[in-house]
């Protein structure tokens, strides 16, 4: 009970303090206040984690550093991640020549319906198991990871260059992905 407490505790002064409304360390994206860059020097650092992906490999994040990595927190049950799954997934070919990885974070969620949306929404990436949300409170210490979907993007340096808080459009993902590739960090 405490540590529910003290989660959600943090959650709110993390949401508070980092939501990025305004903040002159973002910039809004194509005029939307929930997809954002942030500016070299106010990236926060990705937290490194090590899970198991739905495929029943270990993964080690560490291991994607050197990349622009794409982390989309998702659920089967989250309506909006139905929606977003095709642009992410077209988006994911579209820049893969480039280095560009995408990594799901399958938030609550059994690993039987997690199974079952990636195979129906053809998920060509793999994503990692966090039914106890413990990598989404890792991360959420850095940014506000309020809900699913949350779309990070991760550069080369292994910081959080941009986020697209809510279902993301394909407009807003390119945008943040051609600023972030073309850039050495």
């Amino acid at each position: 009970m405490v540590a529910a407490v003290l989660a959600g505790v943090l959650i709110v002064v993390v949401v508070v303090t980092l939501w990025p409304g305004g903040s002159s360390a973002t910039s809004e994206v194509d005029g939307n206040q929930d997809a954002v860059l942030y500016s070299a020097g106010h990236r926060p650092l990705a937290p490194d984690f090590t899970a198991t992906t739905l495929t029943g490999s270990r993964l080690n994040f560490a291991s994607y550093r050197g990349q622009v990595v794409v982390v989309n927190f998702w659920g089967s049950w989250c309506v909006p991640c139905r929606s977003e799954a095709s642009t992410l997934g077209d988006l994911a070919i579209q820049y893969r020549p480039a280095g560009v990885s995408f990594l799901g974070i399958d938030v609550r969620d059994t690993t039987a319906s997690a199974d079952a949306f990636v195979q129906a929404f053809h998920v060509g990436y793999p994503s990692v198991n966090d039914a106890s949300s413990a990598v989404t409170l890792q991360f959420s210490s850095v940014v506000p990871i309020a809900g699913t979907p949350t779309t990070l993007v991760i550069d080369r340096t292994g910081h959080i260059a941009g986020a697209v808080f809510g279902s993301v459009t394909y407009p807003e993902l390119e945008t943040i992905l051609t600023s972030v590739t073309k850039k050495a960090g």
